[in-house]
């Protein structure tokens, strides 16, 4: 099996596409001439749903919002696919996309289609061909950075992109928002008296951004993959469905969240993705100074971002968890979601010493 079979599954039985309504679809609407199709789902991912689509020879990727309610704005496959059809100019990690379909009718959701890109995605193991010195892991790391700095130093107006989102107010927003999902999505009420002083708290401290930039707004590890030559580049980034433009440090933060290092209590390995069995990596403090030094920007708030970020992916976690308990979603990756949901609220009131 080679890195690319790793990453693809048998479609999931709740999650199978209409094959049928799909050929027609790509035949009469696209005006593509081929004698097969087949489907195959790739594995990683917690959220949208992902698909490797081969039509006679040729290899695309189709991407799809989750199965269940979802809250409103979120996995806007119309948005991904503006975005991915315009950043590749200037950004070529962003895969290009190449169709948009807006019919719920053709297999149950909007989906879109999107070039392929071969290379492995890091997980929650590293692929044996890793070089696992410190000098390596710490090289890759920093590659991740140079990653996140290259895209909010392109110009949205020069990739068709100045119109996206809107900058104004938009940590406030994001923050607001983000409680709306949350109150919605359970009712925990041992959670809720540390959620409700973290949210006042993060309300009454609200930073100014010092820049607008491009968001990829779930920028992490494991959205990105690499090439497997000998000296393993980046390929691809994935995942462009919340992306917009506002505070760079929203960025940081999210990946911060994601992150581990040396100096981590053993409940950081219930939130990262990341592998953990050798914690060669670059501490927090190293990876914000490397960004700031790479884009100029102060990061002397990063702890609002930081604790916004873990508030944030808590949220995010709580929405699946809650499509899991109603039996929305089968996926029994998600059966743990609570113990991580608890340890990143947790987290997010230790930066600001809250009891």
């Amino acid at each position: 099996m080679n890195l690319i079979d790793k990453e693809l599954i048998e479609i999931r039985q709740d999650e199978q596409l209409n094959l049928n309504n799909l050929s027609t679809y790509l035949k009469d609407t696209l005006n593509m001439q081929f004698k097969n199709i087949e489907t195959l789902q790739f594995s990683g991912g917690h959220a949208n749903l992902t698909y490797l689509l081969k039509v006679d020879e040729t290899e695309y990727v189709l991407r799809r919002p989750p199965l269940g309610p979802i809250a409103p704005s979120s996995h806007d496959m119309f948005r991904e696919h503006t975005v991915q059809s315009k950043i590749n100019t200037m950004f070529s990690l962003a895969p290009k996309s190449l169709y948009f379909c807006g019919d719920e009718s053709v297999i149950g959701s909007t989906f879109h289609i999107i070039e392929r890109r071969n290379g492995f995605v890091i997980r929650k193991k590293m692929e044996p061909f890793i070089k696992q010195t410190k000098e390596n892991v710490r090289k890759l790391s920093f590659r991740i950075i140079d990653v996140l700095a290259d895209l909010h130093k392109i110009n949205p107006e020069l990739v068709g992109l100045g119109n996206l989102g809107r900058p104004e107010g938009f940590v406030k927003r994001q923050l607001d928002g983000w409680e709306v999902r949350w109150k919605k999505s359970t009712d925990n009420k041992i959670l809720k008296p540390k959620f409700d002083k973290l949210i006042n708290y993060l309300r009454s401290t609200l930073p100014e951004p010092q820049a607008t930039t491009i968001l990829h707004n779930d920028f992490k590890l494991d959205n990105i993959m690499w090439s497997n030559a000998e000296e393993i580049t980046p390929v691809a980034v994935f995942d462009w469905d919340m992306c917009t433009r506002g505070d760079p440090l929203m960025d940081v933060g999210h990946m911060l969240n994601y992150w581990i290092d040396e100096n981590d209590h053993e409940e950081c390995k219930n939130i990262t993705s990341m592998p953990t069995d050798k914690i060669y990596y670059p501490t927090r403090t190293e990876m914000i100074d490397y960004y700031s030094q790479k884009t100029g920007f102060n990061l002397q708030n990063i702890s609002w971002y930081y604790a916004f970020g873990a508030f944030k992916l808590a949220v995010i976690l709580q929405q699946i968890f809650f499509r899991f308990q109603k039996g929305q979603t089968k996926d029994k990756r998600f059966a743990n979601f609570g113990t991580r949901i608890d340890a990143l609220i947790h987290r997010a009131n230790n930066v600001f010493n809250l009891t």
